[in-house]
């Protein structure tokens, strides 16, 4: 099977995300307003630090898959702009009873990628941008994602092939979720639950009692798969997945994210919790197509 190592530039290489939004809270309440409403525990991130987590609905459905910055005086989710306006009215709806202002700030911010072999010895990066480095994550060994102000200067070139980025993460399991999921999955479908995106002992939040209910009562039935293969034809996040059972096909899960490079194909998809791992899938009106399950890089 691929990995990283084959997409990987050979040595570290800019890629300007401009498909993630930047929203910013601020204020005396913000962070208590905010765990109060996302899985993940807000009261626990250091300055500096970031996490990721879920914004619900009350019936634990999620609305968005964010990451999360903290800086001295804000905290900073980013996640894909085609989530924007269905999430950010949500998450604005109690605010008005808490001092915290909530804005769509990416205008002001430029989200950057940095990716390749040797990322361990980049600080000629980081003091490229002086000043305008607002917060940065290692996603892991060969990989940093990077807030800077948006009038900070990208030099050298950057990498225009940024969907790559975001192949990078359907190989490290990271779910990127699509507008035509949105409202459809609790957040244990994401595999949050498994990458610390959940807290279970930090108390009330929207959708609280669903995801709980789902962690102990075992009421959840699906997981995030990574999926590898070919396909001839261009594969959308639109596409439907069916699984091979005998000499038939059948339909069988919800595609979360693709990054395809000619015919080789990644793939995050939900699928039934108990899908064996042998199983052969296909896209839907594609029937060359071939995928099969690859490990992830972390335990369910």
């Amino acid at each position: 099977m691929m990995n990283e190592q084959h997409l990987l530039p050979e040595s570290p290489t800019l890629f300007h995300l401009t498909q993630l939004a930047v929203i910013k809270l601020e204020g005396e309440d913000a962070v208590k307003y905010l765990n109060g409403q996302v899985t993940c525990d807000v009261t626990k991130l250091a300055i500096g630090d970031s996490m990721l987590g879920a914004h619900c609905t009350p019936k634990g459905k999620v609305l968005t898959i964010f990451r999360l910055f903290r800086t001295e005086s804000e905290l900073l989710l980013v996640y894909k702009k085609e989530l924007v306006t269905k999430q950010l009215a949500d998450l604005k709806k109690y605010a008005v009873f808490s001092k915290v202002n909530i804005a769509d700030v990416s205008e002001n911010y430029r989200v950057l990628g940095l990716a390749g072999q040797n990322t361990e010895s980049v600080n000629h990066v980081f003091e490229s941008f002086k000043t305008q480095l607002i917060a940065t994550v290692r996603v892991n060994p060969n990989r940093i994602m990077m807030l800077v102000d948006s009038q900070t200067p990208i030099e050298p070139d950057f990498n225009p092939e940024s969907e790559r980025w975001f192949g990078f993460d359907i190989l490290d399991g990271i779910p990127n979720l699509n507008a035509y999921i949105q409202d459809e999955f609790i957040p244990q479908a994401f595999n949050l639950d498994a990458i610390n995106g959940i807290s279970f002992t930090k108390g009330c939040y929207t959708g609280q009692e669903t995801v709980a209910r789902a962690k102990y009562r075992g009421t959840n039935n699906r997981s995030m798969y990574v999926l590898e293969g070919k396909a001839t034809k261009q594969v959308t996040v639109h596409d439907s997945l069916e699984k091979q059972i005998g000499d038939n096909w059948r339909s069988s899960g919800s595609i979360v994210d693709v990054y395809q490079n000619g015919e080789l194909v990644f793939i995050t998809a939900i699928l039934p919790h108990d899908t064996d791992h042998e199983t052969s899938l296909r896209i839907t009106n594609d029937e060359t197509s071939i995928l099969k399950i690859r490990n992830l890089p972390y335990s369910l």
